[in-house]
């Protein structure tokens, strides 16, 4: 049979190599064994070809004649039409390859694949059919993986009787070894191609080969090889699947597929789990960053709210992102405020006061972007906020062009369909849906922290993926943009009126510099006016309302002749000298006293003139005894607070106390907002921090459900006060959050905490709390 092999190829040799070299490449070619899952019969079938080359070409006579053919037959090769020929073969083979690669079963009949003429500008030898395998061997040592698979799959397929009649040689060690040369040319067609950036293909000839290895069940080992290939592939096939256009439905869905099973194994973004890829967690971050930009906002969306679930700090970072994103571009502000309850989440133990004042800023809420800009530690941001806020009373104008910034320059470009919109929080605030959003939901805060953690975070959260250096992905948006950039002019408006009171405070312009980046706009600041200004308002006419209605008496009459009397005394008090003021101060002290003492004696007359008058037959009651029996004092105890604990501190004790708290928080931050149950157990300073948060989230229609699991690790009293005192908990907290209703997050967390307890009256409360790292 004739094999498309020549012989100075079969040694690895050019035609011009002198005899010297011949006999070393022999040497050298015989003493490279391949892999040891070969048989005898295909090293012994190889060593018949080597030796034939190495005789053919050291007869001098023998080598004129054969290079007399071999260089008519490359000459003709090389030929301008030949070429074109060779490129068109080269295409056909590839794809012929790749076809047969994924059906097994669809090449050409056996009997035909060796019968058929190799091409006629192709050096070939005519070799022996027990050789066969040995030239197989060399083909794929040569790197001609197509041509080994073209050769070698028509004899495994099902029906194939050349192997089982036996024409190459022992059927039991022929049909492994031909099995082995196609597979490692499977793998290493896949190597290849894998380097040359075709992933997909790359795949596809690697999961081939394990697939007709599992089929014959045969070398595990070389089987193993593969699948850790495959492995180390799918990050770099998922990118190259979703980068493929929208309309690739199903490869890209593939690709979402493969990332799925990827996140699985790793138990989420930043889990531990080993889905044998060779990434770590922080090049994983890196490849989810690569990633995201080939994704839409609606995908992302739907992947990292799934992986939020886990619980993922990282995930649920992104899907913060996503809903600024789609929020912002789609104009609506009740995704900006999921983001924001989302935040909550992270704010136990990451700085992202920055993330909270943008999206506070986003719903209106312009005292709250306030507060949030100075908890922050964010030093870049801050310094350009209040560089572009010099001119203003307040941060909000730099806080605007921040914003504006980052998503144009930081948010967007991550989402496929976002990369190309513009931003422009003028537009934003102008929308009509926006402005009804906003006046119908209130400003008070949120949220607030529900732990207190221990260290302060190191610098960069765990959803802000930052790159190291050589490496291509880019970092999650959460830099600044610098002050030393271009600068253009934006000019800050606010609007006439109460809304511009509530937004900037002053209703003159302010003008700022902006990065380069950021094109001339003028953004008023408070487009919506303030629902607090119209809560405000509304109070201001209730309070006139029942100020209106107690003047109609005696009592609402001296009232208003006090407030009266008390605002001539407070100017007359501004311009008296010391010495004067001293003895004013002490004639109105007097003069308050008697106003109230005569005050008190009217409306003691106005009620006994008033008063219901006693008609009919009245009661006999004598003085010398009572109408009723009345029992023997005795003392009845104080009642005590639900949970509340007295003597000395134990461990069960502290269970108790730490139990009855994790239930008034689950009952105080639940649908039914039962906040004063939180008297019960704590106190100064936890106790106000959380009445703020459980009301806050009553006017907001946002509530969570919290399933607890407790265990007291140790309990240790203060040496030099017996009423202070520390417990030490591991606390397992399942907690799903809801806004209006709807479950917009979840998590579930192990925690170490460690409580600290004072003893009030008795009674032991908690004061605070962290959580130990």
């Amino acid at each position: 049979m004739l094999i498309p092999l020549d012989y100075y190829r079969i040694l690895g040799l050019p035609i011009q190599a002198t005899a010297e070299q011949l006999q070393q490449a022999h040497r050298d070619r015989t003493l490279q064994l391949p892999r040891r899952e070969y048989s005898e019969v295909a090293i012994v079938a190889r060593k018949q070809l080597l030796d034939e080359a190495c005789a053919v070409l050291s007869d001098s006579e023998g080598r004129k004649a054969y290079d007399a053919s071999f260089l008519a037959k490359t000459y003709d090769r090389e030929s301008e039409a030949a070429q074109e020929a060779k490129h068109q073969r080269s295409k056909t083979s590839a794809g012929t390859a790749t076809f047969l690669q994924d059906t097994g079963e669809t090449a050409p009949p056996e009997s035909k694949a060796l019968e058929a003429a190799p091409d006629p500008h192709t050096p070939s030898i005519e070799i022996d059919d027990n050789q066969f395998v040995g030239a197989l061997l060399i083909l794929q040592e040569l790197g001609e993986y197509e041509l080994v698979q073209k050769l070698g799959r028509p004899y495994l397929n099902n029906g194939s009787i050349a192997i089982a009649e036996g024409r190459f040689g022992d059927p039991q060690l022929v049909r492994p070894d031909i099995v082995l040369t196609v597979s490692l040319a499977c793998l290493e067609l896949g190597r290849e191609q894998w380097q040359q950036g075709q992933y997909e293909n790359a795949a596809k000839s690697l999961e081939a080969g394990q697939e007709l290895l599992l089929r014959e069940s045969l070398f595990a080992s070389v089987r193993g090889e593969m699948q850790a290939d495959i492995y180390k592939l799918r990050p770099y096939n998922i990118l190259e699947l979703l980068s493929l256009p929208e309309e690739k439905v199903a490869e890209r869905r593939r690709g979402l597929q493969i990332l799925r099973e990827m996140l699985q194994e790793r138990g989420g973004i930043d889990g531990s789990g080993d889905d044998r890829s060779g990434l770590g967690i922080e090049d994983f971050l890196r490849f989810v960053q690569q990633m995201r930009k080939h994704l839409t906002s609606s995908e992302q969306q739907a992947l990292f709210e799934a992986e939020a679930g886990r619980p993922s700090a990282v995930a649920t970072y992104l899907s913060v992102y996503t809903l600024l994103a789609q929020g912002f571009a789609a104009r609506q502000p009740s995704m900006i405020r999921r983001a924001k309850l989302m935040l909550m989440q992270l704010g136990r133990r990451q700085d992202v006061h920055l993330e909270k004042a943008v999206c506070s800023l986003l719903l209106g809420q312009t005292e709250e972007a306030s507060r949030a800009l100075e908890l922050s530690s964010e030093k870049e941001p801050l310094a350009f906020i209040r560089e572009h806020s010099q001119d203003s009373p307040d941060l909000l104008p730099g806080l605007c062009l921040y914003a504006e910034h980052w998503l144009q320059e930081e948010v967007f470009p991550h989402f496929r369909d976002l990369a190309n919109e513009s931003v422009s929080l003028k537009d934003y605030f102008a929308d009509p849906k926006v402005q009804a959003y906003l006046e119908a939901l209130p400003q008070d805060a949120e949220t607030a922290n529900e732990w207190v953690v221990v260290q302060p975070r190191s610098g960069k959260l765990p959803g802000r993926l930052q790159p190291t250096a050589g490496r291509s992905p880019a970092a999650i948006p959460a830099q600044p943009p610098t002050a030393k950039q271009g600068a253009s002019t934006v000019t800050l408006t606010p609007v006439s009126g109460e809304a511009s009171t509530a937004a900037s405070g002053a209703k003159s312009q302010a003008t700022v510099a902006a990065p380069s980046a950021v094109a001339p706009v003028s953004i008023p600041i408070a487009t919506v006016p303030h629902p607090a200004d119209s809560t405000s308002k509304q109070r201001r006419r209730q309070h006139s309302g029942r100020s209106g209605a107690t003047g109609n008496g005696l009592k609402g009459d001296l009232a208003d002749r006090a407030r009266t009397k008390a605002a001539e005394l407070t100017a007359q008090v501004k311009s008296m000298p010391p010495k004067r003021l001293a003895l004013f101060l002490v004639a109105g002290v007097l003069s308050l006293l008697l106003l109230w003492l005569i005050l008190s004696l009217l409306a003691s007359a106005m009620q006994a003139l008033s008063g219901p008058s006693l008609r009919g037959e009245q009661a006999l009651v004598r003085l010398e005894e009572p109408p009723l029996e009345i029992p023997a004092l005795t003392a009845a105890p104080e009642p005590s607070a639900a949970g509340a604990v007295s003597g000395e501190i134990t461990e069960e004790s502290a269970e108790q106390i730490v139990q009855s708290w994790l239930s008034a928080k689950a009952a105080a931050l639940g649908p039914n907002h039962t906040v004063e149950e939180l008297k019960q157990v704590l106190t100064e300073p936890a106790l106000s921090r959380w009445q703020l948060m459980a009301e806050a989230q009553q006017r907001n229609n946002a509530h969570q459900r919290y399933v607890h699991k407790l265990q007291v690790n140790g309990v240790k009293t203060n040496p030099t006060n017996p009423d202070r005192a520390q417990v030490e908990a591991q606390v397992g907290e399942k907690a799903e959050v809801f806004d209006r209703s709807q479950l917009v997050s979840s998590r579930n967390e192990n925690l170490r905490v460690r409580y600290d307890l004072i003893r009030q009256e008795g009674q032991w409360r908690i004061m605070d709390w962290q959580v130990i790292k």
